[in-house]
């Protein structure tokens, strides 16, 4: 692939190859051929219990032979209902040796949004924690076929003492004790699958690897249906466009969920079969990730920019050497400049040489498509298009592309985009769309422009606007402009209905850690914002909180102060 004015991107490349060779295998394929070239190799850390690669590939075997021999055959589908534990990564790989198709979903799912994924998925069987098979045991009578449950116990992963200790631990004893029947442990799955013969491994490069989930470009519900070589070629080229020739022996902290495109396809995937060390972390909390970093020295972070705002909230990071990493990497939300600003300085003041690489992307295309350029960051840009992978910006509802930094439909185009959504025609025809150039391309849903050199640069969802006397308002800006501030640590913008104005903007606001939230702090605010909003964009209430509403990914929950807000107006 030469220069060219169609991706002018490439100058910004460095290192990296324009063009990477992708390989017809599935992911367990693909990870065998790393396990063959590191096999004592630590493939995760779980709680300090390490598993090789070589150890691994047995597991995932013996996992094979027992989903197996309990009638699970290829083409079926299996709902994976947990944190990132070793069981959760040997099931997936396990019902992709076998060509059978994981359903990933979030194991805080309620039992009505379980029972929906089950039946939407035509799930045979559900793994997950013995904490959460009451709620999966209810929603049984609401299926509309059989379903199997197993069950995982954390404390079977544990290494010594945890494991002695984790039984009469303060949250192993909110564990409900498992009735006698209606379910079956992973591991008696597992042995009584000991003496089955596995079916060839016949999996081809092209077939379904995994049904993640999304709100699409409607914001209804869609099952997403990716393939092998939508994550081997996300992993290929994640690692490329890192700037790194190979991860072998790094360790990759593994926080982000193994439900979402960002925690399966870069999180653990990636460093697998790159030969990297996954240190799965199975709940997020801001002790728990200090005392990770600290202890496990990780080279690699990937996370949501709440994570990063997390850091500086960890009272257990003041004074200590971080320098040893390697790679920062935020996506799966939009990362403001300020934030960015505030996280890079304390990155530098904890002896840390690197700053935050932002990269954007979307679960249609596993996760991540673009990527800032190692030395060639830009303030308020997502970064430049992975090797292989083409972006371009259009008119809304169209595909014709407009002209550089011209604000339209973000659209990308490359290996790793999606088969379609699952039993969904009429989205998929909608979201993936073949142009005038003869390539599909993907309508991502979002606003943003392209500079004349390349770097991309998101604006937000193209639903997510407020309308207020007339004049569009986008919540982003606002977000960025109080996070700007030296005393915000973090801001959410939302829209009430309003019978003047159509929407008046109140804006939810999270002080930085020893600042109290006063009146004089508001107003404070309020004239910031005066000297760097317009005047019909100003935010007409402003609100404190200790914390904001979280998605199950951790991005910020808009959606859920709206909705408070809304009611609190008595509006539906």
């Amino acid at each position: 692939m030469g220069l060219s004015a169609s991706a002018p991107w490439l100058a910004y490349y460095g290192n990296t190859p324009a063009s990477l060779e992708y390989p017809h295998t599935t992911v367990y394929q693909q990870l065998t051929l790393s396990a063959r070239r590191n096999p004592d190799t630590p493939a995760y850390v779980f709680f300090g219990k390490k598993t090789t690669y070589a150890a691994f590939i047995k597991r995932i075997e013996a996992a094979a032979k027992g989903l197996s021999a309990m009638g699970i055959e290829k083409g079926d589908r299996v709902t994976i209902c947990m944190p990132n534990t070793p069981q959760a990564l040997d099931c997936f790989y396990a019902l992709n040796r076998i060509g059978a198709v994981p359903n990933m979903i979030h194991p805080l799912s309620a039992p009505s949004e379980i029972a929906f994924y089950l039946n939407f998925s035509h799930s045979k069987a559900i793994l997950t924690l013995d904490q959460f098979y009451y709620k999966v045991a209810e929603v049984l009578p609401e299926l509309k076929q059989p379903c199997r449950i197993l069950v995982a116990k954390i404390s079977d992963e544990l290494p010594f003492p945890l494991n002695a200790l984790y039984p009469v631990s303060k949250g192993a004893r909110a564990v409900k004790k498992l009735p006698r029947t209606g379910y079956t442990l992973w591991y008696d799955m597992v042995s009584a699958g000991k003496n089955t013969i596995l079916p060839p491994d016949d999996g081809k490069f092209d077939d379904c690897c995994a049904i993640l989930y999304s709100g699409g470009t409607t914001g209804t519900t869609k099952g997403i249906l990716l393939s092998n070589l939508n994550f081997n070629a996300l992993g290929l080229q994640t690692i490329a466009a890192s700037g790194y020739e190979n991860i072998q022996g790094m360790k990759m902290l593994s926080v982000m969920p193994v439900f979402h495109g960002f925690g399966l396809g870069i999180g653990i995937h990636t460093a697998l079969i790159g030969g990297g060390t996954c240190i799965l972390i199975p709940q997020f909390n801001v002790k728990v990730y200090a005392e990770t970093l600290i202890r496990q020295k990780p080279d690699l972070i990937p996370g949501v920019p709440t994570l990063f705002e997390a850091l500086l909230r960890a009272e257990a990071l003041q004074g200590q050497d971080l320098s040893f990493l390697k790679g920062i990497f935020s996506g799966g939300d939009s990362l403001s400049p300020e934030l960015k600003k505030k996280v890079d300085a304390f990155l530098r003041e904890h002896g840390c040489t690197q700053q935050i690489r932002e990269g954007y992307g979307t679960t249609e295309c596993v996760t991540a498509s673009c990527l800032t350029p190692k030395d060639y960051a830009r303030s308020g840009s997502i970064g430049v298009p992975f090797p292989d992978t083409f972006y371009k910006v259009v008119t809304p509802g169209t595909t014709e592309e407009v002209p550089a930094n011209t604000e339209g439909e973000i659209c990308v185009s490359g290996p790793t985009v999606m088969m379609g959504y699952m039993d969904n025609p009429e989205e998929t025809a909608a979201t993936l769309r073949r142009h005038y150039d003869g390539r599909i391309w993907l309508h991502t849903g979002d606003l943003g422009h392209m500079d004349q050199d390349g770097f991309i640069y998101f604006r937000q969802r193209i639903k997510r606007m407020i309308v207020t006397s007339g004049y569009n308002v986008y919540p982003s800006q606002l977000e960025n402009i109080l996070d700007g501030h030296e005393k915000v640590l973090l801001s959410c913008v939302i829209g009430i209905r309003d019978s003047y104005r159509g929407q008046r903007i109140r804006a939810y606001v999270v002080p930085m850690p020893g600042v109290e939230p006063t009146e004089e702090l508001k107003q404070e605010l309020l004239d910031y914002c005066s000297s760097h909003i317009a005047k019909y964009a100003m935010p007409r209430e402003l609100e404190f909180r200790k914390e904001l509403p979280k998605t199950l990914v951790g991005k910020v929950a808009y959606r859920v102060l709206e909705e408070e807000a809304n009611a609190a107006e008595g509006v539906s």
